[in-house]
């Protein structure tokens, strides 16, 4: 399977089995310890695999199978973290959480996901993705109680991601995407030092990189500071100019169901467009029409053979046959668009 114009991807997780962890939770701890817990992991990414090729997702991904949460798992893999004595912060400036605190310099000892990326890429036929989170997002989960900077702290992140990333790409994996919600709060930060840092993250690699900014999750925090943006939401009017001029591959922003103008995308020429064609913040499963229609709607402003339609961000809180429906409209969608462009 092999489309030469509007390839389908997801952004990152998939909801797990209900035997690996709580359904419908962020956070939701592990039921399986050891040896149960590595082999119920691989058992997992086997199943979102199934399910991605089944529905007929071209680029596929591991839904975050081995990770309780899309950041936190990768910062509990490094030192200078403290998980026992925790800090509640208030996340992206929306609700407050109970977060590791930084007491020392910042160091990864080890490879953090190299064997999961060599299970995935071995499972497979397709196209990989995997996920990492961004610099600027990473210290927005955290107290930094040693750099006392979030720039020195991101600048840190950076190299440590920049060591991860290069190994992933060496298993094999082509495409790489850095998942920065905080691209779409902290609008200064992002010109300041931002783009940089993520740039440095993704420094060196050759595979294609992506850079995912959304408007969360779908859940209540997320949903009541959506309410409160208006009736355009145009946070990406400001990223979007700075991300163009940057190294980053590919973009990808939110447009099922959200109030982006979709002329912003304009404002990304030459970057490969990931358009977020299924909304994650409800259970309804869309119709393959309704995916075609936000499909057309982006190709007003890029090209189809740098369009990729995709989920508008991680699927984990919903139930998997939810889930699983809205893979199968997503790559039906993208069927029927590409019908219309005289491309099978």
């Amino acid at each position: 399977m092999n489309h030469p114009i509007l390839k389908t991807t997801i952004v990152g997780s998939l909801p797990k089995p209900a035997w690996l962890a709580a359904p419908k939770q962020l956070w939701a701890p592990w039921l399986l310890e050891g040896e149960a817990l590595a082999e119920g992991m691989q058992d997992a990414v086997r199943l979102v695999l199934r399910d991605q090729e089944q529905a007929g997702i071209d680029i596929v991904g591991d839904g975050e199978q081995t990770r309780r949460h899309f950041v936190t798992t990768l910062i509990e893999n490094l030192e200078g973290v403290d998980f026992q004595h925790k800090k509640t912060v208030r996340i992206r400036n929306r609700y407050d959480a109970d977060v590791p605190m930084v007491t020392g310099p910042v160091a990864r000892p080890r490879s953090i996901f190299g064997e999961h990326a060599r299970f995935l890429r071995a499972e497979t036929d397709r196209p990989v993705k995997f996920t990492l989170p961004g610099p600027m997002t990473m210290v927005d989960t955290l107290y930094d109680g040693y750099y006392r900077s979030r720039e020195k702290l991101a600048r840190e992140f950076a190299k440590i991601l920049n060591a991860e990333a290069r190994e992933l790409e060496a298993l094999g994996i082509d495409v790489i995407q850095f998942d920065e919600p905080a691209f779409n709060v902290f609008m200064d930060e992002v010109r300041d030092w931002g783009v940089e840092t993520l740039e440095a993250a993704a420094a060196g690699l050759k595979c294609k990189t992506a850079v995912h900014i959304c408007y969360g999750y779908g859940i209540k925090a997320n949903n009541d500071w959506k309410k409160t943006l208006g009736s355009e939401w145009r946070q990406y009017e400001s990223t979007f100019p700075l991300l163009a001029k940057s190294k980053i591959d590919q973009v990808s922003l939110e447009c099922a169901n959200s109030r982006v103008p979709l002329e912003l995308i304009g404002l990304l020429k030459g970057k490969d467009i990931m358009v977020g064609a299924i909304d994650v913040a409800s259970e309804q499963v869309e119709t393959p029409e309704q995916v075609a229609q936000t499909v057309r709607a982006a190709l007003k402003y890029v090209a189809p053979e740098k369009l990729y339609p995709c989920t508008n961000c991680g699927m984990v809180p919903l139930p998997r046959a939810v889930a699983q429906g809205k893979l199968k409209a997503l790559a039906a969608g993208a069927a029927l668009v590409r019908g219309e462009l005289g491309s099978s």
